[in-house]
């Protein structure tokens, strides 16, 4: 008797420690990424943005997520940071008023350095004063997506730093292995960009320590990458992995297609740990 209490005990502690995955719903969501809400003028940025962001509530998404350069404030000088201020309101007035939550990601736009490296607004500061951390992570009907600030520096090059990469390897120790997991990142893991653009390789484009990133996921279930940064739209499956760049919202800033990339977003769809997924033209037009 005794032996079989102890089995007993001996099995539920092992289910206690177990960790389940929880059931996945369908549901979709949009992609905006490179809005680049500017001023010149920013008139056209915040009437594209607004149609873009319209046209995504019309599309049965249940949120939207962003993929950074949201705004245009890494180039304006101090005489000037009431402009960047600005349009962090104007874009904030337009997701505040939308039907559909949105979640954000930084791109390196985003970033703000009229105040000097010493201000509290700096590099990431302004953009986590207006949407909170510039890396986190949420859940939705059964699926983690993790955002990532691709943005940091690391010897002049684009990276993920040190205290997010101790983050994101607690989060995934946390995380079952069975759950479907999403990634936004602003700069790319994988890009063909400069080989078909530029006949050329280079890592200008894609985080530096990219390879770290991705093999921090070897063990669980990552099933896709969502990239901004580059305008155009590709898709590149590695390892089981969809990694797609989803184009850009405001195309060539504002000023037409993109190298055949026409202002648009990234609708996705899941259904249990599966998902599809189409480019949607907003139909922008272009207004000189």
């Amino acid at each position: 008797m005794l032996k079989m209490k102890f089995l007993f005990v001996s099995i539920l502690a092992g289910l206690c420690s177990v960790q389940f995955s929880p059931a996945q719903e369908k549901f979709s969501f949009a992609f905006l990424t490179d809005i680049h809400m500017n001023v010149n003028p920013v008139s056209r940025s915040v009437e594209g943005f607004k149609q873009a962001v319209s046209h995504a509530e019309g599309s049965g998404a249940d949120f939207i997520l962003t993929g950074g350069d949201n705004v245009d404030v890494d180039g304006i000088k101090h005489d000037q940071r009431e402009i960047a201020f600005q349009l962090y309101r104007d874009y904030k007035a337009i997701t505040d008023a939308a039907r559909l939550p949105f979640h954000y990601t930084i791109g390196n736009h985003d970033r703000y350095w009229a105040d000097g490296q010493e201000s509290e607004l700096a590099g990431s500061g302004l953009f986590q004063s207006q949407f909170g951390d510039s890396y986190y992570s949420f859940e939705y009907k059964g699926w983690l997506f993790i955002v990532l600030n691709s943005v940091q520096i690391c010897d002049g090059k684009y990276c993920v730093g040190d205290a997010q990469k101790k983050w994101l390897a607690d989060l995934l120790a946390a995380t079952p292995t069975s759950q479907p997991i999403i990634v936004s990142t602003h700069v790319p893991f994988l890009s063909l960009y400069y080989p078909v653009l530029e006949g050329r390789y280079t890592d200008a484009d894609t985080f530096v320590n990219q390879k770290e990133i991705f093999d921090m996921f070897a063990d669980h279930k990552l099933k896709l990458v969502l990239q901004g940064h580059q305008h155009l739209y590709e898709e590149i499956k590695v390892k089981g992995v969809q990694f797609i760049t989803a184009g850009a919202v405001s195309a060539n800033w504002w000023s037409g297609a993109f190298h055949g990339t026409e202002e648009g977003y990234l609708k996705v769809t899941t259904d249990g740990d599966d998902f599809s997924w189409e480019y949607v033209d907003y139909g922008w037009e272009v207004k000189r």
